[in-house]
């Protein structure tokens, strides 16, 4: 890490691998709308993302909790955790096979008639959403199912008891003494989006441009180190201000989880 910094704050010489001396040149650059633009659209993405996780990894997590028959939830741990055993760039393949104009979600579209032309899912921001929901999802439900084994029953049947329906248990027993684990799989998910490379740099095909693809390229394809270094470190301070707008937004609902 102080390497990095040590670099962040030197200059580029075209032409030379050596960096040359102090300056800040490196952070008055990125302010340009080119690389500005590239910061939202990572945060853009790495909020869907996390989103999008949390509201697939939520009743994947519940059914694994809840589920009664062991053999259910052996199914559900193993089809939500697996992933987790394969390394980002195996997944990302796999996507590459799936989202292609002749992959799956297009054979099977176009089997029941939904298309008559392939839908263009690669190279594109919603091909990467889906395969970055993919990546994210097993940590998020692991997060979530901690957090809802830790809910007494009792509360929730107290509810009942009381007249309320299975949606508003949900609604204001369940969910709002799960808000931990809603808090810690939205920041986790949010941060390994941020720091994702393989997946956008593979299923993008450089149309959908992130931090981290464009800190690759300025450091192995243009060889301006300094200047990578100092997109590393904003990238670095964005996700922790970013993270921490999370938990200040959503800490007033932990604290009534928690009482």
């Amino acid at each position: 890490m102080a390497a990095v910094l040590q670099y962040a704050v030197l200059a580029h010489v075209p032409g030379e691998l050596e960096p040359g001396g102090f300056s800040l040149s490196n952070f008055r650059e990125m302010m340009k709308p080119l690389y500005a633009g590239v910061f939202l659209d990572t945060l853009r993405i790495c909020f869907l993302t996390a989103v999008l996780s949390l509201l697939a990894a939520y009743p994947l997590a519940l059914a694994l909790v809840r589920a009664k028959n062991p053999y259910l939830k052996s199914a559900i741990l193993i089809i939500s955790v697996t992933p987790l055993f394969l390394g980002e760039v195996i997944r990302t393949y796999a996507w590459i096979i799936v989202l292609g104009t002749r992959g799956f979600v297009n054979g099977a579209l176009s089997w029941a008639g939904l298309i008559q032309q392939p839908l263009q899912l690669m190279f594109t921001e919603t091909g990467v959403l889906i395969a970055l929901v993919h990546v994210t999802l097993p940590v998020v439900v692991i997060m979530l199912a901690a957090a809802i084994s830790h809910i007494d029953r009792d509360l929730e049947r107290a509810a009942a008891a009381l007249g309320a329906r299975p949606l508003r248990v949900f609604l204001t027993v369940t969910l709002p003494l799960s808000m931990p684990g809603i808090i810690a799989g939205l920041t986790t998910g949010f941060a390994w989006t941020f720091s994702a490379f393989a997946t956008p740099q593979l299923i993008g095909g450089g149309r959908v441009n992130m931090v981290s693809n464009l800190v690759y390229s300025l450091g192995f394809a243009s060889f301006n180190f300094p200047f990578a270094a100092a997109l590393s470190v904003a990238g670095l301070i964005l996700t922790a201000v970013a993270l921490a707008g999370f938990r200040a937004l959503l800490r007033p609902l932990n604290r009534v989880a928690t009482r």
